[in-house]
């Protein structure tokens, strides 16, 4: 599965504000909710369960909430570019500022396992960590997003 498979422009934000890490989550949860099949609230409640188990900061700023629920129907990502980073009990105590969320259906745990390692995998790579810092708006967060390739990477 490729990020772009996941990600919409709709679930991107560029220079988002969010005083803390709950209010980040809170902000992932609406972009990730569709009123189909899951709510704002059900959103936040499996990544706040998720983060209960331990910090799903990776350290250098950037931190990957995900979370399995039983109603939703497809796999979705919502991306967020904070412009100040967050507390988010990191082990490097790195402020986090760069959010990548994903939520999958409850069955589907060797997908969310493929889709957390390959984000981890890109948030790995410094220049395309500073890339995303340093982008300007939503079109350029998705295009660096997308078009993001393990075996090509910068």
């Amino acid at each position: 599965m490729q990020l772009s498979d996941i990600l919409a422009a709709q679930r991107v934000r560029a220079g988002a504000q969010a005083s803390s890490k709950k209010r980040a989550l809170e902000l992932l949860s609406q972009l990730l909710a569709e009123p189909a099949d899951s709510t704002q609230q059900e959103i936040f409640e499996s990544l706040t369960a998720r983060e209960r188990l331990g910090s799903t900061a990776l350290g250098y700023g950037v931190a990957l909430p995900h979370g399995r629920m039983k109603k939703i129907t497809g796999t979705r990502g919502a991306f967020v570019q904070l412009v100040q980073g967050v507390d988010f009990d990191a082990a490097d105590r790195t402020p986090v500022d760069l959010l990548f969320a994903i939520v999958v259906p409850e069955q589907c745990t060797e997908e969310h396992l493929e889709l957390v390692a390959q984000i981890a995998e890109l948030f790995s790579n410094e220049a395309t960590r500073t890339r995303l810092r340093q982008a300007k708006d939503t079109g350029q967060l998705l295009e660096i997003l997308v078009h993001w390739n393990p075996q090509h990477a910068p």
